[in-house]
């Protein structure tokens, strides 16, 4: 499947520019946390410029967080205009919309809950859960901003949506129901998410160090990452997602399986799918999301699957975790990665943990790309990995 366009915001700004530059200067988009009624002593990376990204008037119904982190992706990268020209290709109603979200709206209904006068037990009456809250409220602002009438999707997988989602659209287009597909995922900071994983004991007390010895946790960050996705027999230019793989090893509640089983499936499952070998694989983007248990569970995938033959590592330690937004972005990561014949080593780190056996990446490397592959694992025991490349 051609991915012929594509956007990202994140902590380093709107658009893929921000994010080359960043990684290629290694230099994160974490900082102390500031959002209102987060826990203290965290670190988050959220994103700047929200309150000049108001959805049009016509459709300020939408209006929430985590739309404006979609329509800022929207105006950045000549995204939406990409989508104009797919859908005066197809047709509106051959266009379909499948993105992820885990918490959607989530900080809108927080703001209406906080704003009840004492004893008031109704929610204020000007609150509009179905535009803002509500899962589908994310795809079905899409569709209606860029002025499509295909199937609209949404997927809430955890942390595997945002790759879930482009698996899922990239199906739509092989099984005919579309013939093309805006894909990703959205997500916004909020108070249940930065209290809940606190509750967890699972926030860092800084930036994130995916791999370290001494790593210590998350650092939850916002973002939205979409693609356009279109059949490669289209005469257009972009990287190819080449495979899908995805798994439910259902192990945990929020604990990985300890051997990564459901991660081994996955990654199999994405190279059978490219029709490739492991040794074909040139780098390995980790979900590698700093805590004790995800990154040794992932180290023991890899091994499984690789080796110690491919480079891998973890790029949360430049946008934070972005739940279910991460699968999209680090798909674009992967993009970007094999533009620039990058491997970004793990941001903020000397040495890989010594107990690890896959080859992970500490400093930048320069080398020639052909395929990168991209993990997602997710709460639940869910997981999905990426192939992306130029076949």
């Amino acid at each position: 499947m051609r991915i012929s366009a594509g956007t990202t915001v994140t902590a380093l700004g709107a658009g893929l520019g921000p994010l080359r530059a960043a990684l290629l200067e290694r230099r994160g988009g974490l900082a102390p946390c500031r959002f209102p009624g987060a826990p203290g002593g965290i670190w988050a990376g959220a994103v700047a410029g929200l309150e000049d990204a108001a959805p049009p008037p016509d459709l300020a119904a939408y209006d929430c967080r985590n739309n404006r982190l979609a329509e800022l992706a929207l105006r950045s990268d000549g995204f939406a205009a990409a989508v104009a020209a797919a859908r005066d290709r197809y047709g509106p109603e051959r266009v379909a919309v499948v993105v992820g979200t885990s918490t959607a709206g989530i900080e809108q209904t927080e703001q209406a809950y906080a704003a009840r006068q004492p004893g008031e037990t109704e929610l204020p009456a000007e609150f509009d859960y179905g535009h803002t809250h509500d899962l589908q409220a994310l795809p079905a602002y899409l569709r209606s901003r860029l002025g499509l009438r295909g199937p609209g999707l949404v997927i809430s997988t955890a942390c595997t949506s945002g790759a879930q989602a482009i698996l899922q659209a990239a199906a739509l287009i092989v099984t005919g129901m579309a013939d093309a597909a805006v894909a990703g995922g959205v997500d916004s900071l909020c108070r249940m998410t930065l209290h809940g994983f606190a509750a967890l004991e699972l926030l860092s007390a800084g930036p994130c160090r995916p791999c370290a010895e001494d790593r210590d946790g998350i650092a939850i960050g916002e973002g939205a990452g979409l693609v356009l996705l279109e059949r490669p027999e289209a005469t257009l230019a972009g990287p190819l997602l080449l495979g899908a793989g995805a798994s439910s090893d259902g192990h945990h509640m929020s604990a990985p399986h300890p051997e990564g089983l459901g991660a081994v499936t996955a990654m199999r499952a994405a190279l059978a799918a490219a029709r490739i070998a492991p040794g074909e694989i040139d780098y390995v983007n980790l979900h590698g999301t700093g805590t004790r248990a995800n990154d040794a569970m992932e180290d023991a995938a890899m091994h499984q699957v690789f080796g110690d033959a491919v480079p891998c590592s973890s790029t949360k330690g430049w946008t934070g975790h972005t739940l279910g937004a991460s699968g999209a972005i680090e798909a674009l990561i992967a993009t970007i990665c094999l533009e620039d014949g990058l491997v970004p080593g793990c941001l903020g780190i000397e040495a890989a943990d010594p107990a690890f056996r896959s080859q992970v990446a500490t400093g930048n490397r320069a080398m020639g790309l052909r395929r990168v592959l991209s993990n997602s694992f997710g709460f639940g025991g869910s997981n999905c990995s990426l192939v992306i490349g130029h076949g």
